[in-house]
C-alpha cells in the first residue's frame, strides 16, 4: 500500500472564491450530520457516491479543453479518471458492509443527479473553485473516516469482515476487517484533498 499523506491537513481559504467553496462543504457536512447522525457506514455510501462525480466530470471537461486548445492536458485527465474509479470502489466497498435501505438509495440518486449538474455548471464557470471544493470534501471525508476508525477501536461499530471487493481492489490480507478498510479508504481521501486543492492553485496561479 502507498505511503498515507499526513492527515487532518486544512487549507485556509485565500479569497472569496475558496471561502464559498468552503462554506458549501460544510453546508454539506451539516446535512450529512443531520440525515445519517453516527451512522458511519451509511454516510460513507453517500458520500462516496457523491465523490464519484468530480473526477468523472472534471475529466471530461479537460479532455475536451485538451482538443478543443489541441494540447496537452499533463496528465489531469487520467489522474481525475482515476480518481473517480477509487471513489466507486469506495461505494462499492461501503454498500456491501452498510446495506443501504430503499429510502437510502432513493436519496443517492436524489443527491447525485443534483450535485452533477451544480458540479458541471460549476467546472464550467470556475475550474479553481470546482476544485477547491473537492479539497475541502475530501477534507471533511478524512475527517469522518477518522472517527469511524474511532468508533471501530471503541467497539462502537463491529468490526466486520473486509468486502472481498475491498480485498481484491486494495490487496488485503485474506482475513482483512473493517477497521483495515477504513484506513486504506481514509488514505485514498487524502490523496485525493491533495491532488484538489494542489489542482485548484495551479489553475488560480494560471489566471494570474
Amino acid at each position: 500500500m502507498p505511503d498515507t499523506p499526513p492527515l487532518q491537513q486544512h487549507y485556509a481559504p485565500q479569497g472569496f472564491r475558496d471561502r464559498a467553496a468552503h462554506a458549501f462543504v460544510k453546508f454539506l457536512r451539516f446535512f450529512a450530520d443531520t440525515f445519517f447522525a453516527q451512522r458511519y457506514g451509511h454516510r460513507a455510501v453517500v458520500l462516496e457516491t457523491v465523490a464519484a462525480v468530480p473526477g468523472m466530470v472534471g475529466g471530461s471537461l479537460q479532455h475536451l479543453r485538451a482538443l478543443r486548445r489541441m494540447e496537452s492536458d499533463h496528465g489531469w485527465i487520467r489522474t481525475l479518471i482515476d480518481e473517480a474509479e477509487n471513489e466507486r470502489m469506495h461505494l462499492m466497498t461501503f454498500i456491501e458492509i452498510a446495506q443501504p435501505s430503499r429510502l437510502e438509495r432513493w436519496l443517492i440518486l436524489l443527491v447525485q443527479g443534483v450535485f452533477y449538474n451544480v458540479y458541471f455548471l460549476l467546472y464550467l464557470i470556475s475550474p479553481p473553485t470546482a476544485h477547491r471544493v473537492i479539497g475541502y470534501l475530501e477534507e471533511e471525508a478524512v475527517h469522518s473516516y477518522t472517527e469511524y476508525l474511532a468508533g471501530v477501536d471503541q467497539g462502537t461499530y463491529a468490526n466486520v469482515a473486509a468486502p472481498k471487493v475491498a480485498i481484491d481492489y486494495w490487496q488485503l490480507a485474506p482475513d482483512a476487517r473493517l477497521r483495515e478498510v477504513i484506513i486504506a479508504v481514509r488514505a485514498d481521501e487524502a490523496k485525493h484533498r491533495d491532488v484538489n486543492h494542489q489542482f485548484a492553485n495551479e489553475l488560480e496561479a494560471d489566471k494570474g
